[in-house]
């Protein structure tokens, strides 16, 4: 069989990391989508604000659940057939969305839209078995970071569409955007041969979904059915699913999640960092949209549009483009430990920095930079930390319950930044506005968690052993012929 040339090599190599990571923004612009429409929403739908909420509730609980059962699926079944499948759902459920004034249509189409949340993990995993070791750690790092740079680049987009065109455009954007990634993924990106046939775990899938849709409904719909009661009840049965569950994980032989491997230093501590550097994103995409959107009148309102309001914001976005293969060169030299450490220190920073910030449209433009650039260097890292660790056999769901940890961080930040600016107000015009305190609270919250995360990611093992061996009860898994057993 002839040998394909270093050029062409290279030539499909690049062409695999610029399709995959356009996939992975096209996931994170579908979570922003519907940022600009949230206060017109129970209008739009005719429903009240609590209903409408499950606009937004529905992709996340979607996104939590999907991401480790895709995951692991990708490992099973050939992960560019199941990164087809998750796109072809985030089209449908756009396409329902676009045909729709009703709000359980809405709900279903931002469910199976969410139910692509695992193509970041499944891209990541691709990259590594189809890309040669030394474009991997600025191509993961890409990827790893598309969540944060679609999410700031698609919001000026999406405000620009609501304000001048009907809102159902945003969901048929939305639908061709996941089916020229469906395209271009099925003519450019070949199918990983890496496997781990087995059995799949539907009982560790249906139980890691239940805790998980308890877990995530009390932490976000708290602020809404109050923080006793029904909310508590939530809490506690998300707590005894979640331990029976992991019970059962560690008794079958082909578990859904490999909870030893997940014990492990390296991959435990950087899942608890994750969910605090999904905090942090998130944090910064509630509070500063709202700042640079409340009257000047006010006497801290930037009086900005909807549209120049997202255009402030998209700076953050490029700066995660520039910043990505940056953190790839310093995990190349120091090591991803170093790499996610200066990123959660940036963070900490660029908050810190917002706490004195707030006066002026650069002074928020050059904070969001900032913030962006420690998101970047952290998201990048956290891929390597993870792969170190484990199996070729499940890099996948391990990469997908990393995900999932960001996610569970950007809900726990949706929940408590909410409460915080909806109980730190001051009267305007008659209507309650978060008040500059509540900001600052806001601020100096999502600046802990920086420091948080810095801690963690202080007691990561900086040399890390990786098994050798797929895990116990696994089929052997098929390994491409450039990459170490």
């Amino acid at each position: 069989m002839p040998q394909i040339s270093d050029q062409a090599a290279r030539d499909r190599g690049g062409s695999l990391v610029v399709v995959l990571a356009f996939a992975g923004i096209v996931v994170a612009v579908m979570q922003t989508l519907v940022v600009p429409l949230i206060p017109e929403l129970p209008t739009l739908l005719h429903a009240s604000a609590s209903d409408a909420s499950w606009v937004i509730t529905a992709t996340l609980l979607a996104g939590c659940v999907a991401t480790p059962v895709m995951g692991r699926l990708g490992d099973m079944y050939g992960k560019r057939r199941i990164l087809l499948f998750s796109l072809s759902l985030l089209v449908v459920g756009s396409l329902i969305c676009a045909f729709t004034t009703s709000l359980l249509p809405m709900v279903i189409g931002r469910a199976l839209q969410g139910g692509a949340m695992g193509v970041i993990p499944l891209g990541i995993s691709i990259m590594r078995d189809e890309l040669p070791k030394e474009r991997m750690g600025s191509a993961m790092a890409l990827m790893s970071s598309s969540l944060g740079i679609g999410g700031a680049l698609g919001m000026p987009g999406a405000a620009a569409i609501a304000q001048h065109f009907d809102w159902h455009s945003l969901f048929l954007c939305s639908a061709g955007l996941g089916a020229a990634a469906m395209t271009l993924i099925f003519f450019l990106v070949p199918e990983s041969r890496v496997r781990t046939p087995a059995r799949f775990d539907f009982p560790g899938a249906v139980g890691l979904s239940a805790g998980l849709v308890c877990l995530l409904l009390a932490v976000s719909k708290g602020g809404d059915w109050g923080w006793a009661g029904g909310t508590l009840g939530l809490f506690g049965t998300s707590a005894v699913i979640l331990l029976g569950w992991g019970a059962y994980e560690l008794r079958t032989t082909a578990p859904l999640v490999d909870l030893r491997t997940t014990a492990r230093p390296q991959v435990l501590l950087t899942n608890l960092a994750s969910i605090l550097v999904g905090f942090a994103l998130f944090a910064m995409s509630i509070v500063l949209p709202q700042l640079l959107q409340l009257p000047k009148a006010t006497g801290y309102g930037l009086g900005q549009s909807m549209i120049a309001a997202g255009l402030c914001l998209a700076p953050g976005g490029l700066v995660m483009i520039v910043v990505s293969p940056l953190s790839a060169r310093i995990s190349a030299a120091r090591g991803p430990k170093t790499s996610l450490m200066l990123g959660v220190t940036v963070v900490a920073a660029g908050y810190a920095m917002g706490l004195a910030m707030m006066n002026s449209v650069w002074e928020v433009v050059l904070v969001s930079a900032v913030i962006g650039t420690g998101i970047a260097l952290a998201y990048a890292a956290m891929p390597a930390l993870i792969m170190g660790a484990v199996p070729l056999s499940e890099t996948a769901a391990a990469n997908g319950l990393n995900t999932l940890m960001r996610s569970i961080g950007t809900s726990v930040s949706s929940a408590v930044v909410g409460v915080v600016l909806a109980h730190m107000t001051q009267p305007f015009g008659g209507v309650p506005l978060p008040s500059l305190n509540g900001f600052r609270v806001a601020f100096a919250i999502a600046c802990g968690a920086g420091l948080a995360a810095l801690l963690i990611a202080a007691f990561i093992p900086a040399r890390p052993t990786r098994p050798q061996l797929a895990p116990v009860g696994a089929a052997p898994v098929t390994t491409p012929a450039d990459q170490p057993a």
